[in-house]
């Protein structure tokens, strides 16, 4: 049993981190710490309800902290985890910048405590079943991979973090790191980055829509999100030689887990058949059209591989060279949206 003390129960910890850890066999939700209120140990009275990071350190039994408070703390948080000799979990963004970054992997290795981001995305039920079908080969040489993130949402939120001016604020760095993470899982570094990260709500204090072109030498990952989308959310479009790919709507986890639902067996993450996605392919003149079942989504996965990794069980999903790809990706994107330029992967790569 692996004991787990969780930082923060605000949107994240409460929604994304208490009720996937607590439904991983082998992992304990020993700890949590809420500065303000105390609705935490109402939900998960087995777990200890403390104030502060001290607090929660000198608990002796707990190896692994997760971190889900606001962007600009998880560097001095996840630093204070490691040089206590804990493994550490940290939500995306894994950082506001790559010096941080950097400095995090360097001290887990000296450490040789375990390191990674919280990537849930990777295990939403669209972005399997599109992950499926690029490795299977039916699709054929991708030319076009297109990934949304669409909204509607008009108006601020009255005392947001995210959309306050400060650093690791925005869509981009909430969103964009999602869309980032899963177009390089697939398709690795890119050879250069064009962006356009901007502000196009009345009042809005940061970027709230951006479009980010990853170019490969023969083809190209678009990746889009705004606040301003009524129409159908686009998910996913994929062009390949052998076919196409088109998927609407949004993974139901993240919903459900706002209801207070929690995954107890295998019925979680399935997709209701009529948001399944379609499979365009040539036939004899014609273009056939086929449903494609969406593989259910499954959050547990990410924290099943975070324990195995603990038990030596097995290696870890997000590495270190992952998680620093995205951040640099995330610092090309910014300056190649400042600029208006288009930025190559090598050009003024920070030292790790």
């Amino acid at each position: 049993m692996v004991n787990v003390g969780l930082v923060g129960f605000g949107f994240a910890g409460r929604v994304f981190h208490a009720p996937i850890i607590s439904a991983v066999p082998g992992l304990n939700l020993r700890a949590i710490l809420q500065r303000t209120g105390d609705d935490a140990a109402a939900m998960y009275p087995s777990a200890r309800l403390v104030k502060s990071m001290d607090e929660l350190l000198a608990i002796d039994d707990i190896r692994l902290v997760v971190i889900a408070t606001p962007n600009v703390s998880h560097c001095p948080l996840a630093k204070q985890c490691l040089l206590a000799n804990r493994d550490v979990v940290v939500d995306k963004p894994f950082t506001t910048t790559y010096a941080e970054a950097a400095e995090l992997v360097h001290l887990a290795a000296k450490r040789g405590r375990l390191l990674t981001v919280y990537q849930n995305l990777r295990f939403n039920g669209d972005f399997r079943t599109v992950a499926s079908l690029v490795n299977s080969g039916r699709l054929g040489r991708i030319a076009l991979y297109e990934s949304h993130f669409d909204r509607y949402r008009l108006q601020r939120r009255p005392g947001a973090w995210r959309e306050r001016a400060e650093a690791g604020s925005g869509v981009f760095f909430d969103l964009g790191v999602h869309l980032i993470d899963q177009a390089m899982l697939l398709f690795g570094r890119p050879e250069a980055i064009t962006a356009d990260i901007r502000i196009e709500r009345d009042g809005a204090l940061v970027d709230d829509a951006f479009d980010v072109v990853l170019r490969y030498p023969r083809m190209r990952a678009m990746l889009r999100a705004g606040m301003i989308a009524l129409a159908p959310q686009l998910r996913f479009l994929l062009h390949g030689e052998a076919g196409a790919f088109v998927k609407y709507g949004i993974d139901p986890q993240e919903e459900a887990l706002k209801r207070g639902e929690v995954p107890r067996d295998d019925t979680w993450g399935r997709e209701d058949p009529d948001k399944w996605g379609t499979l365009y392919s040539p036939q004899d003149g014609t273009i056939g059209a086929e449903k494609i079942a969406t593989l259910p989504g499954d959050y547990r996965l990410f924290y099943a591989n975070v324990r195995d990794a603990l038990l030596g069980k097995s290696s870890i999903a997000v590495s270190h060279e992952h998680m620093l790809d995205v951040m640099h990706a995330l610092e090309l994107a910014i300056e190649s949206s400042r600029t208006g330029r288009t930025v190559s992967w090598s050009r003024a790569e920070p030292a790790a």
